[in-house]
């Protein structure tokens, strides 16, 4: 399939720019009177801003990612378990991540008198510590992962919510969705690799759980709730696909570019013109019968962000061809330290914690979008002096 060919530049850009955007509006928060385009729709609102396309599109470019990631370790001699306990390690990893994020978010009073902004620092500190990227020699790792596992416990334990309640998963979070899609995904494509006809198929399957487990525009369902299809897909953190299916489709993607790899350029972008158009089209068609909704999930929303993926992606892949690429060196670390630079806004929010500024009342619109956009390049430029000095997270 040739997977072992030099690094796909394409799919760096992709996932940098997602990233430097997921950051950006996450920090929209801090800023006030934005355009309802840049930000997130509501469940039962029929719709799609800026923020409901970039993670979708981040877990696309994840999809892209895995099968040169898994056939990238075949290549170099380990074997088909070492990989399923690599990927298992991986999953655990985001998804212990995930809940100490969200176990932030909402209301805070921890046994141990500290606030917010001190253990979003520690948080950060226990996961470097755990999960950084040590030189293979360097021979204090295993100490200093024990004492980065004894600070997240430290955390985990004195935890307490705004009413007293425990630390616990009330659900996975951002990394915790990342990781459990990457799970059943990665698994698929270890089970497909030498049928990867395969994993088109499991994309039309998982649709049809979405079209099947999604409520109708009309309040109705294909199904109704409660049955062994819904059952079964929430006992192995599917819920109704959506997430899934943007992972799949990345994978989807990856196999049609490898596929297409000795036709010629004009070709490959009529291909990924086509493809565009056929997944817009779709999304329109299923519009008629769901609402477009990211929270829910349904399938037009799917759709259009896939889409909207694989033109982002021609595109990018018709400028790396021609070696148009300059542009992105600014956001070179989000595409290739990008789970450090997702850590680093927690860094600045301790800080705004602790000095709990007064925002003057001019700092919204688009002003406010520009404040956005520079922190999201200081978050990028903070996580490449950071692996200017040996620090960068890897799971």
């Amino acid at each position: 399939m040739g997977f072992l060919e030099k690094r796909n530049g394409a799919i760096d850009m992709l996932r940098g720019l997602t990233m430097f955007l997921m950051v950006l509006v996450n920090d929209l928060w801090t800023v006030g009177n934005v355009p309802e385009w840049i930000g997130h729709t509501t469940a039962n609102q029929d719709g799609m801003g800026l923020a409901d396309i970039v993670f979708p599109m981040f877990l696309f470019s994840v999809g892209m990612s895995i099968p040169y990631a898994i056939e990238r370790r075949f290549s170099k001699g380990q074997s088909g378990e070492g990989i399923l306990g690599h990927v298992l390690s991986r999953t655990l990893a985001l998804l212990l991540m995930g809940v100490f994020i969200v176990n932030s978010e909402g209301g805070f009073a921890p046994l141990g008198g500290f606030g917010k902004g001190l253990y979003w620092v520690l948080m950060v500190i226990g996961f470097f510590l755990v999960w950084n990227q040590y030189p293979k020699e360097f021979k204090p790792r295993k100490w200093l992962q024990v004492a980065g596992l004894a600070i997240l416990l430290f955390l985990a334990v004195t935890f307490r919510d705004g009413e007293g309640g425990l630390f616990r998963a009330s659900w996975w979070g951002i990394l915790g969705i990342i990781g459990w899609s990457y799970l059943f995904c990665a698994t698929a494509w270890m089970l497909s690799r030498k049928r990867p006809w395969i994993i088109p198929l499991l994309w039309l399957s998982v649709v049809l759980l979405n079209m099947l487990t999604t409520g109708l525009r009309d309040g109705g369902r294909i199904i109704d709730g409660g049955n062994f299809i819904s059952d079964f897909a929430r006992a192995i953190h599917l819920g109704n696909g959506s997430s899934v299916l943007m992972v799949l489709g990345g994978m989807v993607t990856t196999l049609s570019d490898r596929k297409m790899s000795q036709k010629s350029e004009m070709s490959r972008i009529c291909t990924g013109i086509s493809v565009v158009a056929l997944l817009a089209l779709l999304g329109w068609g299923s519009h008629q019968f769901w609402i477009t909704s990211k929270i829910i999930g349904t399938l037009p929303w799917c759709l259009y962000v896939s889409a909207i993926s694989v033109a982002l992606y021609t595109l990018l892949r018709y400028l790396e061809k021609r070696s148009w690429t300059g542009w992105f060196r600014p956001l070179a670390p989000a595409g290739k330290a990008t789970l450090t630079v997702y850590m680093m806004p927690y860094l600045y929010y301790a800080l705004w914690v602790a000095l709990s500024p007064t925002m003057p009342s001019w700092l919204g619109g688009g002003i406010g979008i520009l404040k956005c956009t520079l922190f999201s390049l200081l978050c990028i430029a903070t996580a490449w002096l950071f692996g200017k000095a040996g620090l960068k997270l890897k799971i």
